[in-house]
């Protein structure tokens, strides 16, 4: 063992209740932030169903097919959210568990790549959602045969906003590859 290291190496149940404790703090983490944005969540809805609603014909709104759709849509965006909201401190929560095993100069490259992949993931989101949505959604309401009506579901709606830009966030991280 170099000096570089940790003095004292951690048997595996240490490092099993290391890692507890790191999950414990992240989905705390996570439920913080999902009840502060839970009493939201309709409004946030709305906000994100805004690109699709500016494209739909006058008089026409989102549908919900299934009877609980309304509730668990907003619920699950305000779920997923958190946990994006909550990416940096997760991140931190993980580099705390992969440190102590790193050498100073790994340690010196994986902060910048933390922080910069954060930065990335966050901007392919809004690249996503400013640029290529209405895009999409544009096309998408134009192109579909005249006898039938565009009127997309909320739940649908969500899942394909979701991947997208989770995709779009992916993507941008490739300068960092």
């Amino acid at each position: 063992m170099t000096s570089e290291r940790k003095k004292e190496e951690m048997t595996f149940v240490q490092h099993l209740v290391e890692l507890r404790d790191i999950l414990l703090h992240s989905v705390i983490a996570i439920l913080v932030i999902f009840i502060g944005l839970f009493p939201f969540a309709n409004e946030v809805y709305g906000f994100i169903a805004a690109p699709i609603i500016s494209v739909l014909p006058q008089d026409t709104n989102i549908i919900a097919i299934g009877v609980i759709s309304p509730f668990l849509t907003p619920l699950k965006m305000a779920l997923i959210m958190a946990v994006y909201l909550a990416m940096p401190y997760l991140l931190y929560q993980i580099w705390k568990f992969i440190a102590p095993a790193l050498y100073k100069h790994e340690k010196q490259m994986v902060v910048p790549l933390i922080v910069s992949s954060t930065i990335l993931f966050y901007a392919g989101i809004l690249f996503s959602f400013y640029v290529v949505f209405p895009v999409i959604f544009g096309f998408l309401s134009s192109v579909g045969p005249s006898v039938v009506d565009f009127t997309p579901d909320i739940q649908y709606y969500l899942d394909f906003v979701l991947k997208v830009s989770f995709a779009f966030g992916v993507a941008f991280e490739v300068p960092i590859a």
